[in-house]
């Protein structure tokens, strides 16, 4: 089974920078589109973005367009989220998983708190 550790998030300033990586383990991503999600308190886990196996397409929320940036390393087995200029409302549980069909392990997300 697909285990996914996500990782780099913390407190980031409105208007600053912060990468989350997600590294996977137990079997190859390289062969799937991978997708970020986030869970902010009382609110649906939503997409935030995703990327396809070979890195050719990305697709954003338009919340995070021209402001975040997905890519992968399939070398590496893991999955970034480059995220800039950071808004207040960007504050969320971050977690990765396979689009489409999730694995069913859902890692235990990493936190981003961004202050005004």
């Amino acid at each position: 089974q697909v285990q996914v550790v996500e990782s780099g998030g913390g407190l980031g300033h409105a208007g600053g920078p912060l990468i989350l990586s997600c590294v996977a383990s137990g079997a190859t991503i390289s062969t799937y589109t991978m997708a970020w999600f986030r869970q902010a308190p009382g609110k649906e886990r939503g997409v935030v973005s995703r990327i396809t196996w070979n890195s050719g397409s990305t697709v954003y929320a338009d919340s995070v367009k021209a402001r975040f940036t997905i890519s992968r390393d399939n070398a590496k087995n893991t999955v970034y989220l480059q995220m800039n200029n950071l808004k207040p409302e960007d504050s969320a549980v971050y977690y990765c998983n396979r689009n489409g069909i999730p694995y069913a392990n859902w890692g235990q997300g990493t936190q981003v708190t961004v202050s005004s």
